[in-house]
């Protein structure tokens, strides 16, 4: 896949508001910022008589803009979106709504994100070479109150709970903290550090105690080297 960057997708504007609960079926709100994806997510859910798309966006700001003047019952987002961190969005869709159902559905490690939204709040992770069965299997169990994540993820994460495999045994990734982990993907896309603390609302010292908490913690031996792994991994994430 080629790894020169492209500009931002225009946000899209939502559909019309649709009813309460319009022929009994379930409001599902599309949140991606390739059209082609969430026209195809859009006409699967649209065929199920217990579900329909209620509105669109291409990006999290036109998404909580949505969500805070329509009914919804699920948003199914992707994680890696322009404009905002897939885990703050989460957070911040729950600040609007505290009960909202929201899944995620994405091409990018569950390993590395997927406990990273349930702790948010969202209530699942799916990939989406998953298929179409499974990811409407996922909307109904988050639907109805569940939780939904792989076999090996749930595996994962009770053997963590029982104390016989410590979180991030896995990935040396894994054990950066939410905020952690946002910095490294963006020292990885190229982000100066006033960059990254203008996107990310903080101040550049604070990103700079973020990097060295990185550097630590992946056991490099100085910026540079910070660099050059963040940009490896980037790039292997979009090979992926």
């Amino acid at each position: 896949m080629p790894t020169s960057k492209l500009p931002p997708p225009a946000p899209t504007a939502p559909l019309a508001p649709a009813s309460p609960h319009p022929g009994g079926r379930q409001r599902v709100l599309v949140v991606d910022d390739h059209p082609f994806m969430r026209a195809g997510l859009g006409q699967l859910i649209d065929k199920q008589p217990d579900l329909c798309v209620c509105g669109e966006a291409g990006d999290p700001a036109t998404a909580l803009q949505w969500v805070s003047k329509n009914p919804v019952d699920l948003v199914l987002s992707d994680i890696t979106m322009p404009g905002r961190s897939g885990i703050e969005f989460i957070k911040d869709l729950l600040a609007l709504k505290p009960k909202l159902a929201i899944l995620v559905v994405s091409m990018h490690d569950e390993t590395l994100y997927a406990e990273r939204v349930l702790r948010a709040g969202g209530r699942g992770y799916i990939m989406k070479e998953a298929g179409g069965e499974a990811l409407l299997a996922a909307i109904r169990q988050v639907l109805s109150g569940g939780i939904y994540v792989s076999t090996q993820i749930s595996a994962n994460i009770l053997e963590a709970m029982s104390g016989r495999k410590p979180r991030g045994s896995s990935s040396p990734i894994e054990k950066l903290t939410d905020r952690e982990f946002e910095v490294f993907k963006l020292i990885g896309e190229g982000k100066s550090t006033r960059e990254i603390a203008q996107q990310l609302g903080l101040s550049s010292k604070t990103v700079d105690v973020h990097r060295g908490h990185i550097k630590e913690k992946l056991d490099l031996k100085d910026s540079t080297a910070v660099v050059r792994h963040a940009v490896r991994w980037v790039e292997t994430q979009r090979v992926g």
